[in-house]
């Protein structure tokens, strides 16, 4: 059988959204997939990967060295018949060709492009994980379902059991919670009212506060506004797939235009996404069977980017301030109690 390779190195939501891509590959043989130690992290447990190789971006590019012996450890596996460009940078070209990669497929658009033998057209108006899966596919194939192109991710027996004795800790294991991922790299995609929404929803379900250790003021702050025992605060407590498993334990999760919407979709959880400088269009939005999402139409300022700058060009950042916490609450009581199918 053919063993194929994936380079993909980018943000942490990009990694999530390759996974049907290598569940499509993983049918045809072996797939090994080339990530930094964040996106290896989250690609742990993955039956569909022969292998994932670590390559650390900010070692590695500035050391022509190490960026051999990377190449080195790809080429002492065995050679592949095909390299997958997920991430379409030159550099990443470069390193398809040093492997030995007989096919170097990517997008059309990628910077680079002029290293791939073949290039696949970038769709923009297709959800990226659509986009992804189409490198493995031909011009002819009939459009994917649902299931083809929705993300997947395996924490393991002791992440679960991680997240066991969370609950525990903060009163039950069955108790039903809603999860709110307040945080983003980037400052204009951070909602500003979620204290105000856990004030809303801790009337009918605890909270768990879902993040990384950067996000430990606001969690610190939604904690303080709602009474002992209604917060589960998970704020640096647990790793990528851990923070999966608790978001697939939650009835439904708010979140900002950031990966724990790519965790949501892994684990099917009923999502809520704020939407405030960017756009579902883009193609990154939420893939649960159960979602919605939330941004101010008619702002002739909107989108202003691809990924959010960390202040509004403008100075107003009324894409988020006039999403106010009435509106968000709405949305979540929909996504809580969809309507019975007559």
């Amino acid at each position: 059988m053919s063993a194929s390779l994936v380079i993909q190195t980018s943000f942490l939501g990009d990694v999530i959204l390759t996974t049907p891509l290598i569940r499509e590959l993983a049918k045809r043989g072996p797939v090994d997939v080339l990530a930094t130690p964040q996106g290896a992290a989250v690609l742990a447990n993955n039956p569909d990967i022969r292998t994932v190789i670590r390559y650390d971006k900010r070692g590695t590019y500035g050391s022509a060295l190490n960026l051999w012996q990377t190449v080195r450890e790809i080429r002492s596996r065995r050679p592949y018949d095909t390299a997958y460009l997920a991430q379409g940078s030159f550099r990443s070209g470069l390193l398809a060709i040093m492997t030995g990669a007989k096919q170097r497929i990517g997008f059309a658009s990628s910077t680079g492009r002029a290293l791939y033998t073949e290039q696949i057209p970038y769709r923009p108006d297709h959800h990226h994980a659509e986009r992804l899966w189409s490198l493995a596919m031909s011009e002819c194939a009939d459009p994917p379902t649902r299931d083809q192109i929705r993300p997947r991710l395996y924490p393991s027996d002791e992440e679960r059991l991680t997240v066991d004795r969370l609950l525990r800790r903060a009163g039950s294991l069955e108790e039903p919670f809603v999860a709110l991922a307040p945080g983003s790299a980037w400052g204009t995609k951070r909602w500003p009212y979620y204290v105000e929404l856990a004030k809303r929803t801790s009337d009918h379900a605890r909270i768990a506060i879902i993040g990384s250790k950067s996000d430990e003021p606001i969690a610190e702050e939604i904690a303080a506004a709602l009474p002992a025992g209604c917060v589960i605060n998970a704020v640096g407590e647990l790793s990528l797939l851990a923070s999966a498993e608790l978001i697939g334990r939650a009835q439904a999760i708010v979140t900002n235009d950031s990966a724990p919407q790519h965790l949501a979709s892994a684990m099917g959880t009923p999502t809520l996404t704020i939407f405030g400088p960017t756009v579902p269009e883009f193609g990154f939005g939420p893939l649960a069977e159960r979602h919605t999402v939330a941004g101010l139409d008619g702002l002739s300022c909107r989108p202003c980017d691809r990924h959010g700058p960390q202040r509004c060009p403008l100075g107003h950042w009324r894409c988020m301030r006039e999403l106010g916490p009435e509106y968000i609450s709405s949305l979540l009581s929909e996504v809580l109690n969809p309507p019975v199918p007559v």
